[in-house]
């Protein structure tokens, strides 16, 4: 069923009540799971992820030795439950979807972490997708931050993602068409959008993915709208930690 946007400029919200920069619902936990080194979980609306992170511990080859360079390695591996979606289709580890954001979220964090205090290391990250409806990938990206900064592996600083569109198809040929934050699955499906991260609270990019095509003027809007919502999930996730590091204080006060 084709998405009607024609609300979008009479009403000024969308189909599910937002206006066209506000986030949908973003929780979130850590230390979600004890036998993990650091875990999270978190819901951006209904799209809903998992992650344990493992590590760093010591790599080894197949002989036994130490393996790796001067630097930690990296590894994101992510599983998509059957029943998250509404296709209910099963994706095995060759899917290349799949293998795209594993390799998109291990380049990001390759370059955001200390992996220099960790030579001949790797670092494991495991990604559950529990129910997917837009933003997976800026979930799986938010999910991480979160896990890593339990785990105790130093950083930057937090990668915050979040997704932008614009409220008119690429054939439509609009040029006037307006920008939209956190997009969710039905909005994807029908409309141009892009994932963008940045680091902390500055303005650097250290994601930006878009698989969709749309016209060069309407771009520009797109990624500042995405670079503003980035902002505003950084306060949410900085909270998150700072209310688990108060509940850890008040815990050792006792």
């Amino acid at each position: 069923m084709p998405l009607d946007t024609s609300t979008y400029s009479l009403a000024l919200l969308r189909l599910d009540g937002r206006r066209w920069n506000e986030l949908r619902r973003l929780t979130a936990q850590i230390s979600t799971q004890a036998a993990a080194d650091g875990s999270s979980y978190l819901e951006m609306g209904n799209t809903k992820v998992i992650c344990t992170v493992t590590g760093p511990l010591e790599a080894k080859s197949t002989s036994g030795n130490r393996s790796g360079g001067d630097r930690a390695d990296v590894q994101v591996s992510i599983r998509i439950a059957g029943f998250s979606g509404v296709d209910r289709k099963r994706r095995g580890r060759g899917d290349k979807r799949t293998q795209e954001m594993q390799t998109t979220i291990a380049n990001a964090f390759s370059q955001s972490l200390f992996t220099h205090l960790y030579p001949h290391s790797t670092i494991t990250l495991s990604l559950h997708i529990l129910s997917q409806d837009g933003s997976l990938l800026a979930a799986l990206l938010n999910a991480s931050t979160l896990a890593l900064i339990d785990a105790g592996i130093p950083m930057r600083d937090y990668i915050c993602a979040c997704t932008a569109g614009s409220t008119s198809s690429y054939s439509s040929n609009d040029e006037k068409a307006d920008p939209l934050l956190d997009l969710n699955n039905m909005e994807e499906q029908e409309l141009p959008f892009l994932t963008v991260a940045t680091l902390g609270d500055t303005d650097d990019v250290s994601v930006l993915v878009m698989e969709t095509r749309v016209q060069i003027g309407r771009l520009e809007g797109m990624l500042a709208v995405g670079v503003d919502g980035c902002k505003q999930v950084r306060e949410i996730l900085d909270q998150v930690v700072r209310k688990r590091g108060t509940k850890i204080l008040e815990g050792s006060q006792l």
